[in-house]
Protein backbone atom coordinates (compact mmCIF):
# COMPACT_ATOMS: atom_id res chain seq x y z
CA UNK A 1 0.00 0.00 0.00
CA UNK A 2 1.62 3.49 -1.25
CA UNK A 3 2.20 5.75 2.04
CA UNK A 4 -0.56 8.00 0.72
CA UNK A 5 -3.12 5.81 0.63
CA UNK A 6 -2.10 4.62 4.47
CA UNK A 7 -2.49 7.52 5.58
CA UNK A 8 -5.77 8.40 4.47
CA UNK A 9 -7.26 4.54 5.77
CA UNK A 10 -5.31 5.96 9.23
CA UNK A 11 -7.83 8.72 9.07
CA UNK A 12 -11.70 9.20 10.62
CA UNK A 13 -14.18 7.75 8.18
CA UNK A 14 -15.31 10.95 7.69
CA UNK A 15 -11.85 12.52 6.85
CA UNK A 16 -11.31 9.50 4.93
CA UNK A 17 -14.56 10.12 2.67
CA UNK A 18 -13.55 13.88 2.46
CA UNK A 19 -9.97 12.63 1.64
CA UNK A 20 -11.05 10.18 -1.03
CA UNK A 21 -13.85 12.76 -2.37
CA UNK A 22 -11.09 15.15 -3.09
CA UNK A 23 -8.64 13.12 -4.84
CA UNK A 24 -11.50 12.28 -6.90
CA UNK A 25 -12.66 15.85 -8.17
CA UNK A 26 -8.23 16.89 -8.28
CA UNK A 27 -7.95 13.47 -11.15
CA UNK A 28 -11.39 14.11 -12.79
CA UNK A 29 -10.41 18.16 -13.59
CA UNK A 30 -6.44 17.36 -14.05
CA UNK A 31 -5.66 13.72 -15.15
CA UNK A 32 -2.14 13.82 -15.30
CA UNK A 33 -1.87 14.77 -11.58
CA UNK A 34 0.60 12.90 -9.64
CA UNK A 35 0.23 12.02 -5.82
CA UNK A 36 3.35 11.56 -3.70
CA UNK A 37 3.56 11.64 0.35
CA UNK A 38 6.43 14.43 1.75
CA UNK A 39 6.39 16.01 5.50
CA UNK A 40 4.07 13.38 6.59
CA UNK A 41 0.62 14.25 3.91
CA UNK A 42 -0.57 13.30 0.97
CA UNK A 43 0.58 16.16 -2.28
CA UNK A 44 -0.51 16.59 -5.12
CA UNK A 45 1.73 17.59 -8.08
CA UNK A 46 1.13 19.60 -11.66
CA UNK A 47 4.04 19.22 -13.95
CA UNK A 48 6.29 17.67 -11.10
CA UNK A 49 6.00 20.55 -8.97
CA UNK A 50 4.12 20.45 -5.76
CA UNK A 51 0.42 21.63 -6.49
CA UNK A 52 -1.87 20.67 -3.41
CA UNK A 53 -1.60 19.67 -0.30
CA UNK A 54 -3.99 17.36 1.75
CA UNK A 55 -4.11 17.44 5.55
CA UNK A 56 -6.63 15.66 7.73
CA UNK A 57 -6.76 17.97 11.36
CA UNK A 58 -8.59 15.68 13.58
CA UNK A 59 -7.99 18.10 16.86
CA UNK A 60 -10.01 20.63 14.90
CA UNK A 61 -11.96 18.07 12.90
CA UNK A 62 -11.44 19.81 9.45
CA UNK A 63 -9.80 18.73 5.83
CA UNK A 64 -7.69 21.55 4.13
CA UNK A 65 -6.76 21.45 0.42
CA UNK A 66 -4.09 23.88 0.58
CA UNK A 67 -2.80 25.10 -2.78
CA UNK A 68 0.49 25.97 -2.97
CA UNK A 69 0.29 29.22 -4.68
CA UNK A 70 -2.69 30.12 -2.90
CA UNK A 71 -2.31 33.85 -2.68
CA UNK A 72 -1.98 34.38 -6.57
CA UNK A 73 -5.63 32.93 -7.03
CA UNK A 74 -7.73 35.73 -7.80
CA UNK A 75 -11.64 34.14 -7.94
CA UNK A 76 -13.15 32.91 -5.08
CA UNK A 77 -11.24 34.51 -1.75
CA UNK A 78 -14.24 34.42 0.05
CA UNK A 79 -14.23 30.87 0.45
CA UNK A 80 -9.93 30.28 0.37
CA UNK A 81 -8.34 30.52 3.86
CA UNK A 82 -4.62 32.30 4.10
CA UNK A 83 -4.63 32.61 7.76
CA UNK A 84 -0.67 33.55 9.22
CA UNK A 85 0.71 31.39 5.55
CA UNK A 86 2.72 33.47 3.02
CA UNK A 87 1.81 31.42 -0.11
CA UNK A 88 -0.58 28.11 0.49
CA UNK A 89 -4.44 29.08 0.69
CA UNK A 90 -6.81 26.31 1.28
CA UNK A 91 -10.05 24.84 1.16
CA UNK A 92 -11.19 23.23 4.19
CA UNK A 93 -14.03 20.83 4.83
CA UNK A 94 -15.84 20.24 8.29
CA UNK A 95 -17.92 16.86 6.34
CA UNK A 96 -18.51 15.59 2.70
CA UNK A 97 -21.55 18.33 2.27
CA UNK A 98 -19.26 21.32 2.91
CA UNK A 99 -17.84 20.64 -0.66
CA UNK A 100 -19.27 22.87 -3.25
CA UNK A 101 -17.84 20.78 -6.29
CA UNK A 102 -18.36 24.09 -8.42
CA UNK A 103 -15.64 26.09 -6.15
CA UNK A 104 -12.83 23.47 -5.97
CA UNK A 105 -13.36 22.61 -9.50
CA UNK A 106 -12.85 26.30 -10.07
CA UNK A 107 -10.04 26.71 -7.71
CA UNK A 108 -8.43 23.90 -8.98
CA UNK A 109 -8.71 24.63 -12.86
CA UNK A 110 -7.50 28.51 -12.36
CA UNK A 111 -4.90 26.91 -9.84
CA UNK A 112 -3.41 24.81 -13.05
CA UNK A 113 -3.25 28.17 -14.88
CA UNK A 114 -0.71 29.41 -12.70
CA UNK A 115 1.73 26.85 -14.20
CA UNK A 116 1.95 27.22 -17.52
Amino acid sequence: MKLTDEYIYRQSQKHQMILLHLISVFKREIPDLTMHFKWGMPYVYYKKRMFCYLISNSNKDFVDAGFARGFQLKRNQDCLIGEKRNTVKSLRYYSLEDIDNAVLEDVIREAASLYN
